[in-house]
């Protein structure tokens, strides 16, 4: 779809759903007031997710496998070494980068990757320790990675969010296999499915006759995950041609894909037995038409305090960052509302800095932004 019909359809929404057009040097107006987009890192080649180190500085990944330190916004970066070996292939590549709470302690550091298998490649997830200049992950180990099988360069997954506990939840596509392909039924297999670890990577949650570690089942693609406020695990997944999702995933429970689904395929025809199916879980929102929702962030009010535990996610087909208030209902599930500039072209990630500020990486402009009053 032509680049210009994206940002027709973005001003639509804006017009529609309380969102702003105006150019960020002027501000852009929001529900909570007018809010500043400042860059905080440019350059950036496929960025995919973004971190952040104490004392002011972040880490970067870029999808071709490359990982950039900063010390601080609009700082010359540094490439990290140490990575391991990465399969760019499609979608895959170097994916999620995880900074956990007790890294003053730790120095660990948590990646996902598309890693080469026989057939193909899989979803895989390690660790290593950052050196003391920030230059090198020393001692990279896998802690876990999908069973060989998956061939094909779509939906990763790959997302990675620490609970309360200190365990790792980590989300997993379904690697394309389509509505024809049960793999996300399988309990037995990894594809779309939420993954469960111990900081060991030694499964934190065992149901009885899965594949250890899984937690959750049934989903395509999801490529946001976060904690909310009260410590609840939510995801935001692609869906086919409409019905993308937002779920809050729960051990040993069916989001459906691809038996139930508000989408249909990329042919028009049906997918699957309907919108719901016994012993399977309805989404907390979906979007139709898609959006291709990535990125995820339960926001804790710190600088927008009107937007306190509001959801953000980004868009990456129709260029926007959105926000979700939990509080008003919508057809579909909550309120929307859409903030569309020219820094919001195909977002990737949304975070909340330590300031309380909100940075989002937009693959569109090879850049992160700082929204903040």
């Amino acid at each position: 779809m032509p680049k210009v019909r994206h940002r027709f359809e973005a001003a639509l929404a804006a017009l529609f759903m309380g969102a702003s057009v105006a150019g960020a040097a002027d501000g852009i107006e929001t529900s909570a007031g007018v809010l500043q987009i400042t860059p905080v890192a440019e350059g950036l080649e496929e960025p995919w997710a973004i971190s952040f180190l104490p004392g002011g500085a972040f880490l970067v990944t870029e999808r071709d496998g490359v990982l950039k330190h900063f010390a601080a916004p609009l700082a010359e970066p540094q490439l990290v070494s140490g990575l391991p070996e990465i399969e760019v292939e499609g979608q895959g590549g170097l994916l999620d980068v995880l900074i956990p709470q007790d890294f003053d302690t730790t120095r660990e550091v948590w990646l996902t990757y598309a890693k080469a298998q026989d057939g193909g490649s899989g979803t895989a997830i390690g660790k290593g320790t950052l050196s003391a200049d920030g230059t090198t992950l020393e001692g990279f180990t896998d802690l876990f990675e999908m069973p060989p099988g998956s061939s094909g360069g779509r939906h990763f997954g790959a997302r990675m969010v620490e609970a309360t506990d200190g365990t790792i939840f980590l989300t997993l596509g379904d690697r394309g296999t389509g509505p024809g392909g049960l793999q996300s039924q399988d309990v037995s297999v990894a594809e779309g499915k939420i993954i469960h670890l111990n900081r060991d990577g030694s499964p934190a949650t065992q149901l009885e006759g899965a594949l250890p570690g899984l937690f959750s089942l049934g989903h395509r693609n999801p490529q946001g995950a976060t904690l909310d406020l009260d410590g609840r695990l939510l995801i935001v997944e692609h869906g086919a041609r409409g019905g993308d999702e937002l779920n809050a995933p729960e051990a040993g429970k069916n989001y459906g894909w691809p038996v139930i689904t508000y989408g249909v395929n990329y042919n028009g025809r049906s997918i699957g037995t309907g919108t719901a199916q016994d012993g399977m879980e309805q989404p907390l929102h979906y979007w139709d038409p898609s959006i291709a929702p990535s990125g995820l962030l339960v926001y804790s009010g710190a600088l927008i305090p009107d937007w306190r535990g509001d959801i953000l996610f980004g868009s990456l087909n129709s260029d926007f960052l959105g926000r979700l208030d939990p509080d008003t209902a919508a057809d579909t599930g909550y309120a929307e509302e859409r903030l569309s500039t020219a820094e919001t072209g195909r977002v990737r990630d949304v975070v909340e800095a330590p300031d309380g500020s909100i940075w989002f990486l937009s693959v569109g402009n090879g850049a992160a932004y700082r929204l903040a009053p």
